[in-house]
């Protein structure tokens, strides 16, 4: 895969390293207008771009690789805590951490979110909030924005923001040309991981990832982890994302593909990866491609 797209957005930036080496000073987001607006992130109040920057990031995803690890005290090091959907801290707080600064959330996980909302909602006014979904649900008219206004009307402290369509948009392209194939026609969606590890390169000038696999990490067929390190579902992580990846009769996500991706963006970018630990392969000499899991 390269970072072709990525790169035509900023046209300041140097040329990327040689495929061999990862650069010893990674690169900034070619997505940032500037250094603190964040253009497409848009206010439910006044349609206003969100305003923030942080040094340093943990992006914690929801992966049962997080049970046990300890990392709690890891994450919320970092200048900013990013978090998905309704992942908890409380009672995980040793594994997961205690702050959240920023949440992404699907139209999706609406509905949990909003029956965790003393967690979740209540008691995290000073975070952002930024929510994603088709524009039949997220326009004036659509019921997950009349929703947003009811909890922002409910909470006005809160800082609710969605993702425009000029921007989604725009991110469906950047995984067309980071793969070579197009999301509508495999019938799939983009996943909460997906707008999250782009808004974190955006935000952030380093990104600490915690539970992320690498893409190879589920051809061992002998993987036990759960795919949440919270709730009751007894649901294998490896399942999970071998059954999306090869699903074909839409409303998957292609969790195996993006992670290719994610794999190669660290390679240009400043991000790491934690619990489990592991650096992006090389990419083999004379390729530009990985090969995907049948069905992407």
């Amino acid at each position: 895969m390269c970072t072709c797209l990525l790169l035509m957005y900023k046209s300041t930036l140097t040329d990327p390293p040689a495929p061999q080496t990862r650069p010893t000073t990674p690169q900034t987001s070619p997505w940032r207008s500037s250094p603190l607006i964040l253009d497409g992130y848009n206010s439910i109040v006044d349609n206003q771009p969100l305003g923030m920057h942080c040094n340093s990031c943990s992006l914690v995803t929801s992966s049962g690789h997080l049970t046990g690890s300890g990392r709690g005290v890891d994450i919320d090091r970092a200048d900013c805590v990013i978090r998905m959907n309704d992942a908890p801290t409380e009672g995980h707080e040793q594994d997961v951490g205690r702050r959240t600064s920023l949440r992404v959330v699907a139209h999706s996980s609406m509905n949990q979110v909003l029956r965790n909302r003393q967690n979740l909602l209540q008691s995290r006014q000073d975070s952002v909030f930024v929510f994603w979904g088709p524009s039949s649900l997220m326009s004036l008219q659509g019921s997950v924005y009349k929703k947003l206004q009811g909890i922002k009307k409910a909470l006005p402290k809160l800082k609710v923001y969605i993702i425009s369509q000029k921007k989604m948009q725009q991110l469906d392209k950047v995984f067309k040309e980071e793969t070579g194939k197009d999301r509508r026609i495999s019938q799939s969606w983009l996943s909460t991981g997906w707008f999250t590890m782009i808004l974190a390169i955006e935000l952030c000038n380093r990104v600490n990832v915690y539970g992320m696999v690498s893409p190879e990490f589920c051809q061992d067929s002998t993987h036990t982890v759960p795919y949440h390190y919270y709730g009751p579902s007894k649901i294998l992580e490896c399942a999970m994302y071998l059954s999306h990846e090869r699903g074909k009769r839409g409303g998957h996500h292609r969790f195996i593909t993006e992670k290719q991706v994610f794999a190669s963006w660290a390679r240009t970018f400043n991000i790491h990866f934690h619990q489990p630990d592991w650096t992006p392969m090389l990419p083999a000499q004379n390729s530009t491609s990985t090969s995907v899991t049948q069905g992407s």
